[in-house]
C-alpha cells in the first residue's frame, strides 16, 4: 500500500497541536532561506543504516526541541527542489523526541507516493520549510516543537528520494502552426492558453513546444506531468494539476516518443478523448502537458 509522506504526518500527529537549507540555488524565485542549526540535535539523535532503507533512530530520552531546526546528514548531489509545488517522493520517519518512541514511517521500499513542499508544509511547516532547495539523495534531520506542553517535540528523518522537475524545461520550438491556440507562460512555467478564432481540429494534433533534454516517453511508461486543459468553445480551463498536484498518465496518451522536459500542445477532439490528461469527451480540448520525469510506480495514487 502507497503511502504519502503528507499522509503520514496528518496521521502521526493527529494528536498533537502543532506550534507553528541544504544546497541549492534559489526556491520559489528567493534566495534559499537560511535554516537555524539544532542546537545539538544530532548529540542527542542517532540515526544509522543506508540512505533509502527505514533508518535505525535513537534518540536520548527526553530531547528537547525548543525551535525547528535541520541538520544535512547527506547531501545529495541530485536535483534541488526549487518549487513549492514541484514533484518530490520523500520517505519519513517520524519520532517523539520526548519519548523516543517511533510516530510512523512511510514505506521506505520505493512505494511512497509523490507529493510536494506545498501539502508537506501544510501539515507540518518545519518540514515543508526544510526541504526548500534540498537536493536529491539529501538524508536531513528536522527537530520541530509539536504540541501542548512546551516540551513535547517531534525528530523526523527524511530521505528526498526522487525530485521530478518543477515545469518544462528546454529549447523552445518553432512551430508555423496557423489556427492553433497560442501558449503564455508566467515565470513558474504555468501555462495560458489562448483560443483562436479559427475552425477548430478535426483530428488529434500532436504539437512540440519546448523540446527538453530528458529520455524518451514510452508507450507503456507512467509519466509524471502538469497538465491544463481549456475547452475549445467556452475557452473555460476544464481541468488543471498546477493548483493542486502533478498527476501520472500513461505515455500512450499522446506524448509517446516526446523527452522529459519538453511541453506539449495536443488538440482532442471528443472521438480522441482521454481523462488522463483531462479531456471529459464532450467537446474539443486543447492541453498543455509538462513532461516532468517518468514516474514507472507501481500505484499512481497521490
Amino acid at each position: 500500500m502507497r503511502k504519502t509522506a503528507a499522509a503520514l504526518i496528518t496521521l502521526g500527529l493527529a494528536a498533537l497541536a502543532l506550534a507553528g537549507c541544504s544546497a541549492g540555488p534559489s526556491f520559489a524565485g528567493q534566495a534559499c532561506p537560511t535554516q537555524p542549526k539544532s542546537s545539538g540535535l544530532t548529540d542527542s539523535v542517532t540515526v544509522k543504516g543506508d540512505f533509502g532503507a527505514e533508518p535505525t533512530v535513537t534518540i536520548a530520552s527526553p530531547t528537547k526541541v525548543q525551535k525547528a531546526s535541520v541538520d544535512d546528514l547527506i547531501v545529495g548531489t541530485g536535483a534541488p527542489i526549487t518549487a513549492k509545488n514541484q514533484p518530490i517522493v520523500v520517505d519519513i520517519a517520524l519520532y517523539d523526541a520526548r519519548t523516543g518512541q517511533k510516530i510512523g514511517a512511510t514505506g521506505f521500499d520505493k512505494t511512497t507516493a509523490a507529493s510536494d513542499v506545498n501539502s508537506l508544509a501544510s501539515q507540518a511547516k518545519p518540514l515543508g520549510d526544510a526541504l526548500q532547495c534540498a537536493t536529491a539523495g539529501s538524508r536531513l534531520l528536522v527537530g520541530f516543537p509539536a504540541g501542548t506542553a512546551a516540551e513535547d517535540a517531534a525528530v523526523a528523518v527524511l530521505d528526498v528520494r526522487t525530485v521530478f522537475l518543477p515545469h518544462a524545461e528546454g529549447s523552445l520550438e518553432y512551430n508555423d502552426a496557423l489556427g492553433l491556440p497560442t501558449v503564455v507562460r508566467a515565470p513558474d512555467g504555468r501555462p495560458g492558453i489562448i483560443i483562436p478564432d479559427a475552425k477548430k481540429p478535426t483530428k488529434q494534433v500532436v504539437q512540440t513546444l519546448i523540446h527538453g533534454d530528458g529520455p524518451k516517453v514510452k508507450k507503456t511508461d507512467g509519466v509524471r506531468v502538469q497538465f491544463t486543459s481549456v475547452d475549445w468553445d467556452t475557452r473555460k480551463v476544464v481541468n488543471s494539476t498546477w493548483d493542486s498536484q502533478s498527476a501520472v498518465i500513461s505515455g500512450a496518451a499522446g506524448i509517446e516518443g516526446q523527452t522529459v522536459g519538453s511541453q506539449v500542445l495536443l488538440i482532442i477532439p471528443p472521438a480522441d478523448a482521454s481523462t488522463g490528461t483531462g479531456s471529459d469527451g464532450n467537446g474539443t480540448q486543447a492541453i498543455v502537458v509538462d513532461i516532468l520525469g517518468i514516474d514507472n510506480s507501481s500505484t499512481t495514487g497521490q
